[in-house]
C-alpha cells in the first residue's frame, strides 16, 4: 500500500457507495480499490495519466474508470453521500466569516499610462 492509498477503514466507508456492476460474466481483472487508488495518486501528484505507476493497474484502465464515472455523475453522487453522512455525524462545521478589509491601490498601480488612449472615429 502506498503512502496516499485508501486505508481499510476508508475503503469500508467508500465501498458501499460505489455503483454495482450489472454485467454478468468474467470478473474484472483490476480491483476497483486498486484503480481508485490510481486515480487518487494521479489527482494528488498531478502526473500525466500515462505516468501512473503500474502497481495501480494500466493507466488507460485507471483513466477509463475516472472518466466514465465523471461523465455519468458517480463522483458527484459519492461526494454528496459522503458530505451528507459527515454532516449527519456533526463532522462538518459551518462558520461564517465576514471580511470587511479594504485594499486600496495607488492610482499608478492601474497600469494605465499618463495619456488617455486616443480613439478616432471614421464616418462612412
Amino acid at each position: 500500500m502506498g503512502r496516499g492509498d485508501l486505508t481499510d477503514e476508508q475503503w469500508a466507508v467508500l465501498e458501499p457507495l460505489l455503483p454495482r456492476g450489472t454485467k454478468a460474466g468474467r470478473p474484472p481483472v483490476w480491483p476497483r480499490r486498486q484503480l481508485i487508488d490510481g486515480i487518487r495518486f494521479r489527482v494528488r501528484t498531478g502526473v500525466p495519466w500515462r505516468d501512473i505507476p503500474v502497481e495501480y493497474g494500466p493507466w488507460n484502465r485507471v483513466y477509463d474508470l475516472f472518466r466514465r464515472w465523471q461523465r455519468n455523475g458517480t463522483w458527484q453522487r459519492i461526494l454528496t453521500r459522503l458530505q451528507s453522512s459527515a454532516d449527519a455525524k456533526g463532522a462538518i462545521t459551518r462558520d461564517l466569516s465576514v471580511d470587511s478589509t479594504v485594499c486600496r491601490a495607488h492610482q499608478h498601480a492601474s497600469g494605465r499610462g499618463s495619456d488617455p488612449p486616443r480613439v478616432s472615429f471614421v464616418a462612412d
